[in-house]
């Protein structure tokens, strides 16, 4: 259950080798932070280290994975736009 008021986020990871994760998370400090321990995807925990370089305010969990879908669709130059302000 979702607690009221509660806040969640799409992000954009770049990863060490230059590819781009997309995820969702309440806590963007603290899911960052468990990515670059290797502790949050069996993706990232392979292409380490990350970096925050995207993400906006959703409002809900169901809102959230929407706009994570709509993101991982994208082609990357479409996410490069993105995370780039052109987006």
């Amino acid at each position: 259950m979702t607690s009221p008021g509660l806040q969640w986020f799409l992000y954009i990871l770049e990863c060490g080798d230059g590819s781009f994760y997309t995820g969702v998370t309440n806590d963007i400090e603290r899911r960052v932070a468990q990515h670059n321990a290797g502790k949050a995807s069996r993706y990232t925990r392979t292409h380490l280290p990350v970096k925050l370089v995207y993400s906006e305010r959703c409002g809900t969990r169901a809102r959230a994975l929407v706009r994570e879908r709509e993101i991982k669709a994208l082609p990357r130059r479409k996410k490069e736009a993105l995370v780039g302000g052109n987006g």
